[in-house]
């Protein structure tokens, strides 16, 4: 059994990625995992079809696309995109979003 407790930085997890899109997994939390994802440009539309998806933007602007309206969200705000949302995110910046979901859920979509 692992006891270690790290102290994370987002910024310094962060610091060297220029990919207009970059997501990966910072710790796994029972079942599921908290990943940093660095966006600057828009994703493709998309569901989950089991898990729901919570969002916490850091830096930048996240502009979250329903079928039916948009979500702009700044730092320090957050959403959650229940299971079987078609949903897409973008930016028009480099912005980095704090993502929790179930460690099965595909982030490209089902």
């Amino acid at each position: 059994m692992d006891n270690k407790i790290e102290k994370m930085d987002v910024h310094s997890l962060t610091k060297g990625v220029t990919d207009d899109w970059k997501n990966f997994v910072v710790t796994n939390l029972n079942d599921h995992v908290i990943r940093l994802s660095v966006l600057q440009r828009d994703f493709h539309w998309h569901t989950h079809r089991n898990s729901d998806e919570f969002f916490y933007v850091v830096e930048g602007k996240l502009y979250v696309d329903l079928e039916q309206s948009v979500t702009e969200l700044s730092p320090g705000e957050m959403i959650v995109i229940p299971k079987g949302v078609r949903h897409r995110t973008r930016s028009k910046e480099r912005t980095i979003t704090l993502c929790f979901e179930h460690k099965d859920n595909d982030v490209t979509g089902d």
